[in-house]
């Protein structure tokens, strides 16, 4: 054994010893190692209580590690998840709370446990620009919660929840889309955005998906298409949506400008290929 692992060794035995070598009370009696727990769990509870979360956790580690056989571990697991969820410590506290569902399957608190891991995925770091493997969590976390609580009274707020995790996918989609268009690759835009409108119909970003494929159709010199996707927009506007109503003037007029540059280049380049054909027709 290494000169590291035996001082790793020692330590713990050393630390284990310490510990236990209060389990003896104030009166000389010796206290059980029962006994010795709950009153660690008192103390470590009694913190909760006053909010000081980051030493209730050490206190609590400390029992997990010793107090085994005693009752209190259930309950302790329980309130280290309370903490570290109290502590916006987001994936510590997913990852306590499924300790929790895992080891204690038929405590009462399993349920708000469930709930509460929910949240925490929900609550992990999310960014657009990088996957979607969080919110992917998040939802399968939800989804398990309610297939595992189908009567629960808070299906509203699940309900929520859920909803801002489509949308966070949504948002993904949506920059995607709109990257392409600002490449000037009006071809790709377009599949992203129809598969974007297809499947979050009910994306708050919808009616600016809509104007922007109407624009990737006009790129793309696809004028009628452009126009029926402008229409669909147009139907999405309220009527004192002025910003809005001002983008559906500007867009109809940015197409009919687009239309009319197509058609001189068409009867330009028409024109070039019968003086290229006359010249031909001259030479040879």
């Amino acid at each position: 054994m290494n000169h590291i692992a035996k001082t790793a060794l020692f330590s713990s035995i050393f630390f284990a010893l310490t510990l236990f070598s209060g389990c003896a009370s104030s009166d000389g009696a010796k206290k059980t190692h029962t006994q010795f727990c709950k009153e660690k769990f008192d103390k470590a509870e009694e913190l909760f209580k006053k909010e000081k979360y980051g030493r209730v956790i050490d206190k609590l580690e400390e029992i997990m590690s010793y107090c085994a056989g005693t009752g209190y571990l259930e309950q302790t697991s329980f309130l280290l998840a309370e903490s570290y969820f109290n502590l916006e410590e987001w994936i510590d506290a997913r990852g306590e709370y499924g300790s929790f569902i895992t080891n204690f399957p038929g405590s009462p608190f399993v349920e708000t446990a469930e709930f509460k891991k929910a949240i925490a995925s929900f609550n992990m770091e999310f960014r657009v620009s990088r996957d979607e493997a969080n919110t992917t969590i998040a939802m399968k976390d939800f989804e398990r919660y309610l297939s595992n609580h189908p009567d629960t009274p808070l299906r509203d707020s699940i309900n929520y929840y859920y909803g801002l995790l489509i949308e966070r996918l949504a948002e993904k989609e949506f920059q995607t889309a709109r990257l392409y268009l600002r490449m000037d690759k009006p071809q790709a835009a377009v599949i992203y955005f129809k598969e974007f409108l297809e499947t979050y119909q009910q994306s708050k970003r919808r009616k600016e998906a809509l104007f922007l494929t109407s624009q990737a159709y006009t790129d793309l010199d696809q004028f009628e298409t452009a126009r029926e996707y402008l229409a669909l927009a147009k139907e999405e506007l309220k009527e004192d949506d002025k910003d809005g109503q001002k983008l559906l003037a500007k867009t109809e007029k940015k197409i009919a400008k687009a239309e009319k540059n197509f058609e001189k280049r068409m009867k330009k380049d028409s024109e070039k290929k019968r003086i290229q054909k006359e010249e031909k027709t001259l030479f040879y």
